[in-house]
């Protein structure tokens, strides 16, 4: 599969498809993260979800996104899909997106970028008090999947693509920016663990 035209359908299901569900959940009061799933054959969209932390602390957008893909009546087998997080997944996410069967997972945001511009640090705190991990400690690429971030397959993109998607990186982060200035300011009015 060629990475660049990879890249950019990853972009265009965050910008698209990912981000006008986040700015919903937002407004009810959840974190701004998100996942999505695609088929690994055309990469077209099979489902993009966010988060619902409200509804339950364990529903992040990648686990509330695999409650939704289990409950769909037919459903493609995990091993012909894509898996895309907004956000570089918790150890919670990643394990559920490990029971689930997924050989793979792409993120738009690291673990740091959580800590440093969305101020939930929860991610890292949960990497070093409980697994005794650094930032960026775990294994990207095991014998369950292959984590890859869309930062690093953007910036190997072949001109003009990538000068394309770097416009369209930054009008993702704004709008992320925006919503998670919304969520900060409400957040201490819902009763998320963890907020």
């Amino acid at each position: 599969m060629d990475a660049s035209r990879l890249a950019a359908r990853l972009l265009d299901v965050i910008e698209h498809d990912i981000l006008p569900l986040t700015a919903q959940g937002v407004a009810r009061g959840n974190k701004v993260f998100g996942a999505a799933i695609l088929r690994k054959s055309d990469l077209s969209l099979v489902l993009a979800e966010t988060n619902n932390e409200l509804e339950n602390p364990l529903w992040h957008g990648e686990v509330h996104t695999l409650k939704r893909f289990y409950e769909m009546a037919s459903r493609p087998g995990t091993g012909d899909l894509i898996f895309l997080s907004t956000h570089e997944p918790c150890t919670m996410c990643m394990s559920a997106i490990t029971w689930a069967g997924f050989d793979n997972y792409y993120y738009f945001f690291s673990h740091e970028d959580s800590r440093d511009a969305f101020a939930i640090p929860h991610d890292l705190r949960i990497l070093k008090e409980v697994f005794g991990l650094e930032p960026g400690g775990y294994r990207r690429h095991n014998a369950f999947w292959d984590a890859n971030a869309l930062a690093d397959m953007v910036a190997a993109a072949p001109e003009p693509e990538q000068r394309r998607m770097k416009a369209q990186w930054r009008r993702i982060l704004d709008t992320y920016a925006e919503l998670s200035t919304r969520y900060q300011a409400g957040k201490s009015d819902n009763d998320i663990p963890l907020n």
